[in-house]
């Protein structure tokens, strides 16, 4: 009998211990573990991994919340007056001479295969991550699955680029959990998401291999081909500021987020808008406001900005990196 009533008060005493125990949570903070199985599950369905390796890697992988707050405050929300000094800096122009006189026979040559001028290209470089000094800190798969997972307004997108990346790191012999970048999970020194990287990333150099983290040759390459696949016209104007009259000009301001040229050179023409000369025949232009340090600033912009904001859709992203090519060009 007593030795029953111990083995009794054992046994409430162990398990009263195994329910006080903390819940440890399977993937890293994230609350919904059911999600994170779903994705996994249609990773070994659709593109054959193995699951205990993939579950493992999400057991590494953390909800950043760090990452929700930066996304919740881009850049891109300022206007263009406190928007344009972040980018048209004295020493984003000196880098940007600098790595152009380091990299000058890369850059013609992909200037040469693309048709993708190298301003541009530097530019482009130099906005994204001051020439790589600044590649991003963010764990990339914490970035991707945070937003994923834990980030509703764009689930979709992320739960696809993480797709993409762990796809994408596979093909290229990466540790995922190595991996740094952006809040967004943007990688290198041209800041591609995993989708891109996949589709536009190039060899330049021959290597074997595509490196944009270190390898200036594929990082310039690989932008050039970026451009090229969306359509850059060689030898085309970019944008051109204005100056309007009257208010026709008004109903040309774009109501909707599209920097799709839209209108020809009469439309814009009989609307107010006083246009340079010699512009192309044919080519079709949108009228942007951008609220300047001074007051409204006009810009007609032209296929190669539509272009330029196939990086990034903001159009003060697209102005940014035209202006500082521009300082770029004339080295001043």
């Amino acid at each position: 009998m007593y030795k029953s009533f111990l083995t009794l008060c054992s046994s409430i005493l162990f398990a009263s211990l195994i329910t006080s125990q903390p819940a440890q949570a399977t993937y890293g903070s994230f609350e919904d573990e059911s999600m994170i199985n779903a994705f996994i599950n249609e990773m070994v369905q659709q593109h054959q991994f193995d699951s205990k390796e993939l579950k493992k890697v999400f057991q590494q992988t953390q909800r950043r919340q760090s990452i929700l707050d930066a996304i919740a405050r881009p850049a891109e929300s300022k206007p263009w007056s406190e928007y344009r000094p972040i980018f048209l800096t004295r020493d984003r122009l000196q880098g940007g001479l600098k790595f152009w006189k380091q990299n000058a026979d890369i850059l013609s040559k992909a200037h040469d295969v693309y048709g993708v001028p190298e301003e541009i290209i530097v530019a482009i470089i130099g906005v994204e991550t001051r020439y790589g000094r600044h590649a991003g800190r963010y764990p990339v798969m914490d970035a991707l699955a945070t937003l994923a997972f834990a980030y509703p307004p764009r689930s979709k997108f992320f739960r696809k680029e993480l797709q993409e990346y762990l796809i994408m790191t596979r093909e290229e012999g990466l540790d995922p959990l190595q991996q740094k970048g952006s809040y967004a999970g943007a990688m290198g020194m041209p800041q591609f998401i995993a989708s891109s990287f996949r589709r536009y990333a190039i060899d330049f150099s021959g290597d074997g291999q595509r490196d944009l983290w270190s390898n200036k040759a594929d990082v310039i390459g690989s932008v050039a081909n970026y451009f090229k696949q969306h359509r850059w016209n060689k030898g085309e104007p970019i944008a051109h500021r204005v100056r309007v009259h009257g208010v026709k000009y008004k109903k040309l301001l774009p109501k909707k987020r599209t920097l799709k040229p839209q209108y020809t050179q009469k439309e814009l023409l009989d609307n107010g808008v006083i246009l340079p000369q010699g512009i192309p025949a044919g080519l079709k232009g949108n009228l942007i406001e951008l609220q300047g340090k001074n007051g409204p600033e006009y810009w007609v912009t032209w296929h190669n900005f539509y272009v330029i904001s196939r990086y990034n859709h903001s159009a003060l992203y697209s102005m940014a990196v035209f202006q500082l090519s521009q300082r770029l060009r004339s080295g001043k």
